[in-house]
Formats: C-alpha cells, sequence, structure tokens
C-alpha cells in the first residue's frame, strides 16, 4: 500500500465466499509491513480490513502461518504492535492504536524502505481522489515512492522529477522560475502572466496558478504521483498537461523520531556546493496530537564565467525553507492538519552561457540575480464513515517571484529589466467520496478559488549622462542607476466550481467512469503604471473587455476493462481550460482569451511496477487545444501574452519494468511527440515564411529513460543500494515563428548512486552528468536579445557526498 499523507484505507476484496470470525483457515503470509500483511490477510479469507491511521501501515509484521480464524491471525499480526483489531460485522474488522506503540530497539531511517525481499505492494492513485487501484485507473500515472528518493536527490527539488519522468519537462531557466510541461501541452518558453498548463499540488493544496513552478525541495516526501492530462474535472482550470501531487509525510501521532543529513558536492568547471537537512516527529499528546518540522538549506553552486566582467561561477543559487505540520486525530474517525510552508531562492545571476565564446562562458553586461519566495498555508479536514468520506481543505499562497534580464543593447550603456509577480492564491475545496470495491465508487464535490496577480516592470540604464536613448517606446531612460517604470498587469481571477464523478461496472468486467466539472469564472484585469503612450480609450476598452464573468462545463469520459487476467485496456476523453485576461506590450493593453485542450487516448497495462516480474504500459494520444494561450515576446522583447492560435498534438509513450531477480529493477520508458499549429493566429502568419514548420515549442518530439536500481544485504547488519539512468531529450524548438524557432534539446543526461546503510546511518556517493555533457537545456538567455547564440548548459560533472542520521 505504501504510506500516504492522505487516509489510508485498506480494502480486501473478497475471492472466496467471506469468512465468519471463528472459522479457521489455511493462512500463509510473509514477513512484511502491516499494510501488506492485512491486504493479505484479506485476499486469503474475504474479509475487508480498514485501518484509520496511516502511520499504522509501516509496522513490522511477522509470518503468519497455519491453519486459523481472521480474529487468530490478526492477534498474531498485531502482538507487540500496540494496535489492536475491531470487529465491525461479520466481514468487516478495522485496526486501531490501544496504546502508543512501543519504539522499535533499532531505529529506521525516516521513511524507511523496504526490505529488497519484502513483497511489494498495490499501487494506490491517490490523485484521483478515489484511491483508486492502479490496475483500474484509466490513464497514464507515474507515482514516486519515498523510498526512491535519496536526500541528494531531495535537494534537487523538481530536477530530481525531471530526470525520472520521460514525459516531464522544463524550461531550465532557474530554480523556482521554471516552466513545467507534462506530455506535449507546452505554450512557450517565456515568463508572462499566463496560467501554468501544468497544475501542482502539496497533498490537497494548489502550490501555483499564474506563476511557474515554486520548486519546493523534496524533503521528508513519502510520495509523488504526475498524471497525465487533461484533469479538468477533478483538478479544475491550469491542468491540461496533467498535474503533480506532492504528498508530504504525515506527523506520526505514536512515535518520535526524525533524520539529518548533509552532503558536500563538487562541480567539474565550478564551485563546490552542498545541502543540509533535518526533521522531527514529536508527538504530542499520544494518539491525539503530533507535531512534524522539516528544515533544510542547499547551495547550487556556479559553473557559468562572465568574461566581460571578468567573474568566475557567476550562477550560484541559494534555497533555504522548511515545512510544519500538525495533526490532530480526536478519535479513529477524524484526523485535522495544519500545514506551513515557506521557501527562499536566490539566484546571484542567470545560468545561459553563449556557444561562440566557448564551453560555459558569456559576456554580460550587467548581473541578472532573481529570487523566489513562497509561503502557503493550509488545513484539511477529514471524516470517516467505513466506505465514506468527507475531506475539506482550505489554503493560503503568496508566492513572490522577481527577475532580471540584461536589456544592453548594442553600443549603449549597461541596462537592467527588472520583473516582479506577486501572486496570492485562496482557495477551498469540498468533497464526499465514497470508495467501494476495487477503484469503483463516486465523488461529488464544490471548490472556489480567487487568484490574483500583479506583474510590476522597470528598466534601468547605467549609463552616466542624465537622460539615455530609449529602449522600450515611451518609457524614460534615466541613466545614472535611476529606475524607469514600464507598464504592468493585474489579474484576477474567482472561480467557483461544482465537479463529479463516477465508476460503475455496468457488465462484469467493464468500468465505466462519467464525470464533469461546472465553473463560473469572474474575470477581471487593469494595466499598473501606464506609460503615457497609451491613450486613456485604449486602456479602457481592454480593461472593460477583461472584466467578465463566464461558465464553462468540462465533460470526462473513460471506458477500462481488466477481463483478460492481468491486462487493463482503457479508453478515456477529458478536457481542461485556462480563463483568459490582460496582457501588456510596448505599445498596448490587450484582452487574451480562454484556451481549452481536448484530448482522446487509448492505453493498457500489463502488471504493477514493483509487484510484478514485468510491468508494461502503453498509451496513444491525440489532443485538440484551442485559441492557444502563449506567453511570447513583442517586437522590443518584452514578454506578453497573446492567443496564437489553434493546434494539435499527437503522443505514443510505453514504459517498461522487469525485475528479473528480487533485488534488481530494470525501467525503461520513451515517449513521442508531433505537434503542430495547424490554424497560426494572423500575427504568426505575417511572421512566418513557406515551408517553415510550426511546431509547439518546448517539448522535445522524442525522449527516452534507462535506468536500474539494486538493493542487497551486505552481511548481517547493512545494506546496499546501487541506483543509475540515462535520459535522452531529443529536439525541440524554443518557441513558435522564426524569431523563437531556435533549436535546443538533443542530448543524453547520466546519473550515478551508491549508498550503504547499518543500523540508523547511511552513507551515500552519487555522480551526476557522468559523460560531462555540455548538452543545450534552454535557448533562451535575455528575451532583449533574440540573434545571440545562448544556449543552457547542463551541469557539468557533479560529485557528491553525503551521510543521513536516523532517531
Amino acid at each position: 500500500m505504501g504510506r500516504k499523507a492522505d487516509l489510508l484505507i485498506v480494502t480486501a476484496l473478497a475471492i472466496v465466499t467471506p469468512a465468519q470470525a471463528a472459522d479457521r483457515q489455511n493462512i500463509s503470509i510473509a514477513p512484511a509491513r502491516l499494510g501488506e500483511a492485512v491486504v493479505a490477510l484479506g485476499r486469503q479469507t474475504g474479509v475487508s480490513i480498514g485501518m484509520s491511521d496511516q502511520s499504522l501501515a509501516g509496522i513490522a509484521t511477522p509470518a503468519v502461518t497455519g491453519r486459523l480464524s481472521v480474529e487468530g491471525a490478526l492477534r498474531r499480526l498485531l502482538r507487540g504492535s500496540g494496535a489492536t483489531a475491531r470487529r465491525i460485522d461479520a466481514t468487516t474488522w478495522r485496526i486501531v492504536r490501544a496504546r502508543p506503540a512501543p519504539r522499535p530497539t533499532t531505529p529506521a531511517p525516516v521513511p524507511a524502505a523496504p526490505l529488497p525481499d519484502q513483497p511489494a505492494a498495490d499501487i494506490i492513485v491517490t490523485a484521483s481522489k478515489r484511491d483508486t487501484p492502479l490496475p483500474r485507473y484509466a490513464g497514464m500515472v507515474e507515482a514516486l515512492d519515498s523510498n526512491l528518493f535519496s536526500s541528494g536527490e531531495a535537494s534537487g527539488g523538481t530536477a530530481t522529477l525531471l530526470a525520472r519522468v520521460a514525459s516531464l519537462s522544463s524550461t531550465h531557466a532557474g530554480a523556482g522560475r521554471n516552466k513545467l510541461f507534462i506530455r506535449a501541452i507546452a505554450d512557450s518558453g517565456v515568463a508572462g502572466p499566463t496560467q501554468a498548463t501544468t497544475g501542482q499540488y502539496l497533498g490537497d493544496m494548489r502550490l501555483n496558478y499564474a506563476a511557474p513552478d515554486p520548486d519546493l525541495k523534496l524533503y521528508d516526501v513519502g510520495r509523488v504521483e504526475i498524471l497525465e492530462g487533461p484533469q479538468g474535472t477533478l483538478y479544475g482550470a491550469g491542468s491540461l498537461g496533467g498535474i503533480i501531487r506532492i504528498m508530504p509525510n504525515a506527523p506520526n501521532l505514536g512515535e518520535f523520531g526524525g533524520q539529518v543529513s548533509a552532503g558536500l558536492s563538487a562541480t567539474q568547471h565550478g564551485d563546490p556546493g552542498g545541502d543540509l537537512s533535518a526533521t522531527i516527529n514529536l508527538p504530542i499528546v499520544a494518539e491525539r496530537i503530533a507535531l512534524r518540522v522539516v528544515g533544510y538549506g542547499v547551495q547550487d553552486s556556479g559553473y557559468i564565467d562572465d568574461v566581460s566582467r571578468d567573474l568566475n561561477d557567476v550562477n550560484r543559487a541559494r534555497t533555504y525553507g522548511g515545512r510544519a505540520a500538525l495533526r490532530f486525530a480526536p478519535d479513529e474517525n477524524w484526523t485535522i492538519d495544519i500545514n506551513g510552508v515557506y521557501q527562499h531562492i536566490e539566484g546571484r545571476d542567470a545560468q545561459y552561457a553563449t556557444q561562440s565564446l566557448g564551453r560555459l562562458q558569456r559576456a554580460s553586461s550587467v548581473a541578472q540575480p532573481y529570487f523566489s519566495d513562497y509561503l502557503l498555508g493550509n488545513i484539511r479536514i477529514e471524516r470517516q464513515w467505513d466506505t465514506l468520506r468527507f475531506v475539506s481543505s482550505t489554503g493560503f499562497v503568496h508566492h513572490d517571484l522577481a527577475e532580471s534580464y540584461d536589456a544592453t543593447q548594442q553600443d549603449g550603456p549597461p541596462s537592467l529589466f527588472r520583473q516582479r509577480n506577486d501572486v496570492e492564491i485562496f482557495s477551498t475545496e469540498n468533497r464526499l467520496v465514497r470508495d467501494l470495491d476495487n477503484g469503483l465508487g463516486w465523488i461529488l464535490g464544490a471548490s472556489y478559488l480567487q487568484s490574483r496577480s500583479k506583474l510590476r516592470r522597470t528598466l534601468t540604464s547605467y549609463g552616466t549622462a542624465p537622460l539615455q536613448p530609449q529602449v522600450i517606446p515611451g518609457v524614460p531612460m534615466f541613466g545614472g542607476g535611476m529606475p524607469a517604470t514600464a507598464t504592468g498587469v493585474r489579474n484576477s481571477v474567482k472561480e467557483a466550481t461544482l465537479f463529479g464523478e463516477a465508476s460503475f461496472e455496468p457488465v462484469k468486467g467493464l468500468i465505466a467512469t462519467v464525470g464533469g466539472r461546472l465553473t463560473n469564472s469572474r474575470l477581471s484585469g487593469e494595466a499598473l503604471d501606464p506609460i503615457a503612450a497609451l491613450s486613456s480609450a485604449d486602456l479602457a476598452r481592454a480593461e472593460a473587455q477583461a472584466d467578465r464573468s463566464e461558465t464553462i462545463f468540462l465533460p470526462s469520459f473513460a471506458l477500462l476493462t481488466d477481463a483478460i487476467t492481468d491486462i487493463t485496456l482503457y479508453a478515456r476523453y477529458q478536457q481542461g481550460f485556462r480563463p483568459g485576461g490582460l496582457a501588456v506590450d510596448d505599445q498596448r493593453v490587450r484582452r487574451f482569451q480562454n484556451d481549452r485542450a481536448s484530448t482522446v487516448e487509448i492505453g493498457f497495462r500489463k502488471g504493477v511496477p514493483g509487484r510484478d516480474t514485468i510491468a508494461i504500459s502503453g498509451n496513444l494520444a491525440y489532443t485538440d487545444w484551442r485559441n492557444i494561450q502563449a506567453d511570447v515576446t513583442d517586437r522590443i522583447g518584452l514578454p506578453t501574452t497573446a492567443n496564437i492560435g489553434d493546434g494539435r498534438i499527437y503522443t505514443a509513450e510505453a514504459r517498461m519494468v522487469v525485475r528479473p531477480v528480487a533485488r534488481l529493477t530494470l525501467d525503461g520508458s520513451i515517449i513521442y511527440n508531433d505537434s503542430r499549429l495547424t490554424q497560426p493566429a494572423q500575427f504568426l502568419r505575417a511572421l512566418s515564411y513557406g515551408g517553415r514548420s510550426l511546431t509547439l515549442p518546448n517539448v522535445a518530439n522524442l525522449g527516452g529513460r534507462l535506468a536500474f536500481d539494486y538493493r542487497a544485504p551486505l552481511g548481517d547488519a547493512m545494506r546496499l543500494h546501487l541506483s543509475g539512468s540515462a535520459r535522452y531529450v531529443g529536439k525541440s524548438q524554443l518557441g513558435v515563428g522564426p524569431i523563437l524557432g531556435r533549436t535546443q534539446g538533443d542530448y543524453i543526461d547520466t546519473s550515478l548512486s551508491a549508498s550503504v546503510t547499518r543500523g540508523p546511518v547511511q552513507m551515500s556517493l552519487s555522480l551526476t552528468n557522468l559523460l560531462d555533457s555540455d548538452g543545450n537545456r534552454f535557448s533562451l538567455g535575455t528575451p532583449f536579445d533574440l540573434s545571440s547564440d545562448y544556449y543552457t548548459p547542463l551541469r557539468p560533472r557533479t560529485l557528491r557526498i553525503g551521510i543521513d542520521f536516523a532517531f
């Protein structure tokens, strides 16, 4: 089953006639964790066994064999665990804590990694909001459990997910300022006021809206699930490409513990780096209240040299932050979680280079620093009644992102363009869920979201004369380092939503899922600090167009069959959308409209990764994307937003996970994308020329990944873990049309890591970019110079040594 931040319900399906409590049966259960053991017991006896405290699932259980009653088998499994089994009816049992669990004699790392020979549990897709077993989920999903992340990988944040998931891509502008794309649903690489195409969540709380990836570090995270989109029915606006759901470890109500990790890294061609983290779990009132706190600091070393300013390793970035979670469980049916997150990222300079100057070098007139401040607060309440569950999640996000770009013109004085995006999100969702046997059930919910973003801009010249030549028409250049204000924009949206989804089995072996989301959006926008060149009439007209109310219905349908033993076949149709808003370019403030993506896909799945010897999955998808919103650049180079036309995307992907022996896992995946802008907007037709392909930007046409994972004991007291991967990222284009049509990608990224664990201590060694490949992850340097041969190189070969200590 795995640990989850959500309430854990373990439901075993009856495969024989349900047994009475006193009936004795032949039972054989291997040593495991309690979560896996009760699933095995349920399958062998036909009873249903539930747990209301997710922390119980990780308790180690002994082997249980013999002719026993259900009650006798449970008594043996729970002996010495501090938990007890309560009988609900003839075929239903619930496991609860009887007293605080005893502290283990040998501390285990947090979170504990399963032993190599431990039977694997089924994968539950919790991001479906209905705890759907993977074999009965109609769609492509990547589920990354905590035992896959080392502390070094946790310090990498989103970069770790990019290295593991072939369908996930990024703009690589820098930590905290990247745009993420799933599959081929990508609008552009320029940062503007559009809503993200990929939704990101921490548990049930939305992380982003009209801002880039906050790049939260993955310390003390129990699981990450990536669902390919659209996911409009359950997640609403901004989930065209899909969603990324991070589930941190929940406070443990019965056990004190924690972990400390530290690492030092050395980057070839760069300066040293390092990371430090600490986690502590503190029960305050046994079995009722517990607090869990995580803190961390990371320094990513610089490796870009600026020859113009005679500076080395200018692109160093520092991150510090933490999370705190307070859990209150007044009884076995209620769970209340209060969560807080803070993270600060500070980049000393941009991370792009110039190919014509030599490897890892560029020539800039000014430094281009940036920072990201991220603050989140959330309260989640859950109530359980056997198969019925109520969940309420309410929270607030404040995200402040400041960026800067070199705006120096040829033969002009050094100039710097600054852009600051201040985003606030309030959201609440309340849903009622009924989880029936094996993925059947329904969900009904209502949500409200309010987002406000303020994008402010300034332009500064460092020339000595009091007045300098204008870079942006209408924006004066004062000289002497005095900033001049350029036109900004404010956008706000208020969304009220009703949504529902139900899965039922009209005939045996065929599951139908029907859902829909009805959203009313109230949109408004206005120009901030408009320059004199913008007429009052034009501003009033644009703002009047932006103030509007829209109602959108997003349907979804899916069919799935598992009538063929160990094989799942499915077909799915779903839609997603993004609301419009206001954008500003060098001369105008204008409205951009909604866009909508509709996807039809078919796929198959055989086996479950980590459980079966061979697990294979594949998917074919077609997406019709109308009125595409994209952040583009105006003729001066300023980021702005426009509807660039209609497009279509074909996607084919496949994955195979093989376990030739219990200790070794081999993982291979491949994805092919064919994306085209079939009906370009008029302004793009004017820029284009005959024979040029208008492909959608920033997603490679071909990608793939090969990886291995090996775990084995070293004697009686130690464990060895070896892993390695190679990921190929094919060619893509920076943007749409000839101006932004530069090629990027076509590189291989590699990594290798090893760790040895003895009791509570783990020593690790990792090496990334083994081949010291230069690569080109992103072809944008500064938008004020689109003619230079800028590129964003891979981080050079980096060695990290780390130590983790659990208590």
